[in-house]
């Protein structure tokens, strides 16, 4: 290095012009730049020495003007077309006299510059520099337009995302879309949330946590206040792909009159199905004959979808995948396309529809005496709801026999089964709705007679099914409970009737169990069931359909007893996952609607210990049927009744608090 002397060198990565002042011990320099700062620097920290020229710091600002007048980034392409031909080397000053046809130092140092801040054309190899090969500057350059496109959405996104916190309305690109979802992941406090995020959030003023993203989706319009993050992050699929809407279309045609010629025609039968006013997918339908020897046969009808899957196709994977229809406060996501589901699929009133029909004629005591099972067209005759069934029984209507029968013969079933040792236990069940994110109600569900007559109805079904599989040998898909150790009589004598004594013999109860071979079910008094009601929405349903229909045509089994034993298995996990976030999505509205009214003051019932050393126990909102638990702070017994009213409820996060009304506050009240 030569005092004098015009070097380039890196400040924190920054380029920077600098004189050479002096040395500085043995393997340093002082060096100047135009700012008069000086710097020490080794020799080997210079990445340009300007030769032909000594100058002062005071000089730089000039020179670098100079120099920038030749700066066109477009003139090393022209550069690199001459030279990439033969795959020539050049140095800055060869350069120079290529692009300028001037090799003095300030045109030597515009050369220098375009060379060593390229990034397409040209790479350095030692002090020389190589033009790159044709489809490698094809590559860059692509790599440079997708990045550039990259950064272009990125900015489009971010003043999108600050217009849509103005208020403005904004019709969101595809790019932004997955910008959304990356945000999405962070809110649903996923581990593979890309990085990216944390710099989009930081754009926008907002921090790089959970509850941030959350509240931004939540301010822009994207998700709503109440967002189902149980559903969100569980792996159920909320919409249904392309490839499986793809073969609805042709499904919707086909025309059940033109189904197989092995089908029963029951079109005859008088058939009614009984649910509720909001059930769209309905899977089941009642008929009694009466035979000429005076018996009544009992038909139970249930939706056949096997007429539109195969085992094994896109539908059926799709179904096997979600393992069960969602039935959330908000709505109801399908096992299957909405279109079939409710359609084709259904029991529709006064259109004939496929069938699998479960026959039976009952003995004196509601055992079975004998039974029959058949594919089958049926023809729904009427639609009746549980209140109208009710108020059919209540009046005694004496133009449709049907229901007073049934009613009489799901009694005589009832009696049966507790001959056989089952277990009834009543708690009270509630339906929690919500009616466009807003408004959320809570309406007790009565056991009427028209909900015991269908419940004992599709329970002999099963027990059917279960016959059938268990004379054939089939493997089915078995549900059976295992015989509980129930507190004796006495125990269960010191505890109140109602709720506080059947939620002591519910916590007794084991979890049921599935089989491929029949198993009893103890708490329904069956030595073996199958659930075969529900093939819509249920898919191991559906499952013991495929092998009822196939054995009863003389077909090959679909599936083994060991393939049958491996799908279960893994829709018993998605469907506990189902079934965990229609729990948590109902708890989660039901705090809202505690929430909601603050002011009110509940009935509640004491129907447990959790920790009774820790006064924890839980208790029963019997105008809501709702169970939470609280920790009193007084003694209290099972069974007492207390008035109590929210303190705190906070569904984001799972939390309830309740005051107990004081004795001297309800004599206020009252006075």
């Amino acid at each position: 290095m030569e005092q004098g002397k015009l070097i380039e060198f890196r400040v924190q990565g920054e380029r920077r012009l600098a004189v050479a002042e002096r040395p500085e011990g043995k393997k340093d320099w002082i060096v100047v730049d135009a700012g008069g700062q000086s710097h020490k620097i080794r020799p080997q920290r210079v990445d340009y020495t300007v030769e032909g020229v000594l100058c002062e710091p005071a000089e730089i600002p000039s020179f670098l003007a100079e120099a920038e007048s030749y700066l066109d980034p477009d003139s090393l392409e022209i550069a690199w077309e001459v030279l990439v031909e033969d795959s020539s080397t050049v140095t800055p000053q060869q350069m120079a006299e290529l692009l300028f046809s001037d090799q003095s130092p300030a045109p030597c140092y515009a050369a220098h510059s375009l060379l060593s801040q390229d990034k397409i054309y040209f790479k350095q190899k030692a002090d020389r520099y190589e033009p790159r090969p044709e489809s490698q500057v094809e590559e860059i350059k692509h790599q440079l337009e997708v990045q550039e496109q990259k950064d272009r959405q990125k900015e489009e996104f971010v003043t999108h995302v600050k217009e849509a916190l103005e208020g403005k309305e904004i019709a969101w690109s595809e790019s932004d879309r997955l910008r959304l979802e990356s945000i999405e992941k962070l809110a649903l406090q996923a581990d593979n949330a890309p990085k990216a995020v944390q710099e989009i959030l930081k754009e926008v003023g907002k921090n790089y946590d959970a509850q941030a993203a959350f509240q931004l989706l939540v301010d822009i319009g994207w998700w709503s206040e109440h967002e189902n993050l149980f559903l969100r992050r569980s792996s159920y699929p909320i919409n249904f792909s392309r490839k499986v809407l793809d073969v609805v279309q042709p499904r919707l045609q086909l025309d059940p009159a033109e189904a197989d010629d092995n089908r029963l025609d029951l079109t005859y039968l008088k058939v009614c199905t009984i649910d509720d006013e909001s059930t769209t997918e309905i899977d089941d339908g009642l008929s009694i004959e009466y035979l000429a020897n005076g018996t009544a046969k009992i038909w139970v009808h249930i939706a056949d979808p096997t007429r539109l899957v195969e085992p094994e196709d896109e539908l059926d994977l799709e179904a096997r995948r979600r393992s069960t229809s969602l039935y959330l406060p908000t709505g109801m996501v399908s096992m299957f396309p909405t279109d079939l589901a409710t359609g084709p699929m259904s029991l529709v009133e006064g259109q004939v529809c496929c069938a699998l029909s479960f026959g039976v004629v009952l003995d004196q005591t509601g055992g079975i005496q004998e039974y029959e099972i058949h594919s089958s067209l049926i023809k729904p005759t009427y639609r009746l709801t549980y209140d109208d069934v009710d108020e059919m029984l209540q009046l005694g209507i004496q133009n449709e026999p049907e229901i007073p029968d049934l009613a009489q013969k799901s009694q005589l079933r009832r009696e049966w089964r507790k001959s056989q040792g089952s277990i009834q236990i009543k708690m009270p069940e509630s339906v929690i709705k919500v009616k466009d994110n807003e408004e959320v109600t809570i309406e007790l569900i009565d056991s009427s007679l028209s909900r015991q007559l269908v419940a004992e109805m599709m329970i002999l079904a099963g027990q059917i099914g279960g016959k059938y599989g268990t004379e054939h040998n089939l493997p089915l898909p078995y549900r059976g409970q295992p015989q509980p150790e129930l507190p004796s009589e006495e125990e269960l004598l010191q505890l109140p009737p109602g709720p506080t004594r059947f939620c002591a013999l519910r916590s007794c109860m084991p979890r049921s169990e599935m089989s491929m071979s029949p198993i009893r079910h103890a708490s329904l008094g069956l030595d073996s069931y199958v659930q075969v009601t529900s093939p819509i929405r249920r898919y191991t349903d559906l499952l013991a359909h495929f092998q009822i229909k196939a054995h009863l045509q003389g077909e090959e089994l679909p599936f083994s007893r060991e393939e049958l034993q491996e799908i279960v298995y893994s829709v018993s996990s998605s469907s506990y996952e189902a079934t965990l976030v229609e729990r948590q999505t109902n708890r989660y509205w039901g705090l809202e609607y505690l929430r909601r009214n603050a002011e009110c003051v509940w009935d509640v019932l004491v129907l447990r210990w959790l920790r009774e050393d820790e006064n924890l126990g839980l208790v029963l909102i019997e105008d809501l049927g709702m169970e939470l638990p609280h920790r009193f702070d007084r003694p209290v017994a099972l069974g007492d009744r207390l008035e109590m009213q929210v303190t705190r409820a906070d569904p984001q996060r799972d939390e309830v608090r309740f005051r107990e009304i004081t004795e001297a506050e309800i004599q206020a009240t009252s006075s």
